[in-house]
């Protein structure tokens, strides 16, 4: 039994919900338009949506990798699944190596600026300009 006020079908309260969702911000629309079509297979429990997901990640992993019926074909898949994994790691590690580059780039520049300004900092200082701290220079 369905005990939720707002039901998942179409209506003038979840259409009026789901236009009011998109007109304050865009994914509460979205969502409402969500609860719409798929309100039904969740039945507004918790239960129910999480026992749909499991469901749809059984599907998903049975009809992975299933046989083609030619053992020579899959292994030749199997194979070649492989070395894109191998390449999408190697491709991933570069990533990461570039991210830490541009990280230590971008720190040293900072480390360039700090410095640069302390020098032109001293600089000023020692040629007769004194700190406010220092009291009058006579």
């Amino acid at each position: 039994m369905n005990t939720s006020i707002i039901k998942p079908e179409w209506s003038f309260v979840t259409i009026a919900l789901m236009v009011l969702g998109f007109v304050i911000f865009w994914p509460l629309g979205l969502a409402m338009l969500a609860y719409i079509l798929w309100g039904e297979k969740f039945g507004g429990s918790a239960e129910k949506a999480e026992a749909w997901v499991k469901k749809q990640k059984r599907w998903a992993k049975s009809h992975k990798r299933h046989s083609s019926g030619n053992a020579a074909f899959d292994d030749y898949r199997d194979e070649q699944l492989k070395r894109l994994e191998e390449e999408r790691r190697r491709l991933d590690d570069e990533v990461n190596e570039f991210h830490e580059y541009m990280h230590n780039l971008h720190k040293a520049r900072d480390r360039e600026e700090f410095d640069r300004f302390m020098r032109e900092r001293r600089a000023r200082n020692h040629n007769g300009e004194h700190r406010m701290d220092e009291g009058p220079a006579y």
